[in-house]
């Protein structure tokens, strides 16, 4: 049986709106190609999520992958505000899976950058019963480290979860580990497949 509903953050609970962002500090379609390949498209990226550098040694990373694009880099990363966007249904939907007798938990990627400079999209998260952000662990998913991480912290049994992610790779380690898996692409998706598990979603 289901109790404990587990969510990523990043294109499930809020739009993660990078591409929006980098357009506005790009001259061309081909800058922003190269941008998004220096930085949010690169193994840095992840490093970003992990938390385990600083703000100057991540940002030497992204300008060592493109350094032509020096002054770019630093004038769009000089802050992640705009970048994360609540989707109108988050808050809703969190409130009625409550209600509706199960927990809620988050479990996701996210670098200590957009806490600070996105806290008003993040509000959703106090609404929460608890979860985990990358950062502040120093591990990222699809390590098992962190998914066992928020099982041992929150007391929970991995055949009463259900994971939800937008990433596939993510969602095999979710089942791998006991959890049951739901692959995100909208709202409506995910609440048939909730309701197919036996959650009142």
């Amino acid at each position: 049986m289901i109790r404990h509903i587990i969510f990523d953050i990043g294109n499930v609970l809020v739009a993660f709106q990078w591409e929006k962002r980098f357009k506005s500090f790009c001259s061309s379609p081909e800058e922003l190609e190269r941008l998004a390949k220096a930085t949010v498209l690169s193994d840095m990226w992840k490093e970003y999520d992990r938390g385990v550098l600083s703000e100057d040694e991540l940002m030497d990373g992204f300008i060592r992958n493109d350094p032509e694009l020096e002054s770019v880099i630093r004038t769009c990363l000089s802050s992640y505000s705009g970048m994360l966007r609540t989707y109108d249904y988050t808050i809703s939907w969190i409130k009625e899976l409550k209600q509706n007798g199960y927990n809620v938990y988050y479990l996701s990627n996210m670098p200590a950058v957009a806490v600070r400079d996105c806290a008003d999209d993040l509000e959703f998260i106090r609404k929460t019963d608890g979860g985990i952000l990358s950062y502040s662990e120093r591990m990222v998913k699809p390590d098992p480290a962190i998914y066992y991480l928020l099982m041992e912290r929150y007391g929970l049994r991995p055949e009463e979860c259900v994971f939800l992610d937008d990433s596939e790779k993510n969602i095999k380690t979710a089942c791998a580990l006991g959890m049951q898996g739901i692959l995100f692409q909208n709202k409506e998706q995910a609440c048939e497949e909730l309701r197919k598990l036996g959650v009142n979603a």
